[in-house]
């Protein structure tokens, strides 16, 4: 399936909204847990950890391998990489306007 690059971008940040995904992207980011590994980290069924880690694979910000019976998590620093750029050049495309803002506050005082 072909995902056009907003689209990713609206799955990431999505993705990224939940505490509960956002604790498991940087838990996988320091090794390659289970999802069972995962699990023991939250109040909630391994059913809800396997859903969010479903969301996180769908976002392309984890990557799931199979070892023997579990399932292992790693996080893709290069979709994580993606996400900051996207932030970065909101930031760039804010910081422009206010400084454009400023010079017109400044001209307009003169």
């Amino acid at each position: 399936m072909v995902v056009s690059q907003p689209e990713r971008a609206d799955r990431v940040f999505a993705a990224l909204s939940d505490p509960t995904r956002r604790d498991i992207l940087r838990r996988a980011a320091v090794g390659e847990p289970s999802v069972s590994a995962l699990a023991r980290h939250y109040a909630m069924s391994f059913a809800a950890v396997q859903k969010h880690v479903a969301t996180l694979e769908r976002a392309g910000l984890v990557a799931k391998r199979r070892r023997g019976r579990e399932q292992l998590v790693s996080t893709r620093v290069e979709a994580v990489r993606e996400a900051r750029h996207e932030l970065e050049a909101l930031e760039r495309l804010w910081r422009d306007r206010l400084a454009r803002f400023g010079e017109v506050l400044e001209e307009e005082q003169r």
